[in-house]
C-alpha cells in the first residue's frame, strides 16, 4: 500500500509541476523563466534528505507530503525574485543591476517567509508524543528543505537569470523582448 501511495503521490506531484509550469508560462510569457523557477525545487529536496539524515529519520510517506508542500514554498520564493527582476528590467534597469537590486530588496521578504515557516515547524519537530511521530518527517522535510532552498534561491535564481540573459543574447534577443 505504501508503494502504491508513493506512486500515486509522485503522479500527482508530476501533474502539479506540469500545471505550475503552464501557469508560470502564462504569467511570465516565457518558457525558460518557469524552468528557472522550477530548477530550485530539487535543491530543496536535497535539503530535506539531509535533514532526515541529520535527525536520524527514515523517509516516509509523510516525508513525501512535506516535499510536495516544500516545492510550493520554494516556487513562491523564486517567483518573488524573478518577478522583481523582470519589473526592474522592464523599467529600463540593466540586467546586472536588476539582479543586485533584487537580492537587496527581496532578501527580507524571502527570508521572513522562510524563517516564519521554519519557526512554526520547530515545535512539531521537537514534540515527542506518540501522535506527533507521524507528522515529524513531514515537518522535517519542509523545514530543512526550505532552509537550504531559501539560501539557494537567493544565490541561484539570479545566477540562472544571468545565464538566461546571456542565452537570449546569443540569439540577438533581450529580456524585455521576451517579457513583452
Amino acid at each position: 500500500q505504501s508503494r502504491d501511495s508513493v506512486g500515486s503521490l509522485m503522479n500527482g506531484f508530476g501533474i502539479a509541476v506540469l500545471a505550475m509550469f503552464v501557469l508560470l508560462v502564462l504569467q511570465f510569457r516565457s518558457y525558460i523563466q518557469p524552468m528557472l523557477i522550477l530548477a530550485i525545487v530539487p535543491f530543496g529536496m536535497i535539503g530535506a534528505v539531509w535533514g532526515h539524515a541529520f535527525l536520524g529519520l527514515p523517509l516516509t510517506l509523510f516525508s513525501m507530503f512535506g516535499l510536495v508542500a516544500l516545492s510550493g514554498v520554494v516556487i513562491n520564493d523564486s517567483i518573488v525574485l524573478i518577478d522583481f527582476i523582470n519589473s526592474r528590467v522592464r523599467d529600463g534597469i540593466p540586467v546586472q543591476k536588476a539582479l543586485l537590486e533584487s537580492g537587496e530588496r527581496r532578501f527580507r521578504p524571502i527570508m521572513l517567509t522562510s524563517m516564519t515557516t521554519i519557526a512554526g515547524l520547530i515545535p512539531l519537530m521537537l514534540e515527542r508524543s506518540f501522535q506527533a511521530q507521524l507528522l515529524i518527517p513531514m515537518a522535517a522535510s519542509l523545514a530543512f528543505g526550505l532552509a537550504l532552498a531559501t539560501f539557494l534561491v537567493l544565490l541561484l535564481v539570479p545566477l540562472f537569470y544571468s545565464l538566461y540573459t546571456k542565452f537570449l543574447g546569443l540569439f540577438g534577443m533581450s529580456v524585455t523582448e521576451q517579457a513583452d
